[in-house]
């Protein structure tokens, strides 16, 4: 699995709650990008089924196990999947 981008954050004027967490961009977050690219690349009935598939396919995989597939229109390393060690 890929390391993931910080998710940019808004300031309040109240503040961080207490014992707040670090959201943590969804593992098939870069796919949804690269649909939303795929949209003003030209005509979307052309640019937009590729990408699509891809982000159907991270979303119905199991964690770890995405599509390594490069993406269509962004400029990010595709999601690599780690070994599994095996046991003997």
């Amino acid at each position: 699995m890929s390391e993931t981008r910080p998710v940019p954050r808004r300031e309040s004027p109240w503040g961080l709650p207490e014992g707040h967490r670090e959201p943590k961009a969804h593992r098939c977050n870069d796919r949804v990008e690269d649909v939303v690219q795929a949209f003003f690349e030209g005509n979307p009935f052309k640019t937009v089924p590729g990408p699509f598939k891809l982000f159907y396919r991270c979303m119905r995989s199991k964690p770890g196990e995405e599509p390594t597939e490069p993406f269509t229109y962004l400029d990010l390393e595709p999601p690599k999947r780690q070994a599994k060690l095996e046991e003997k």
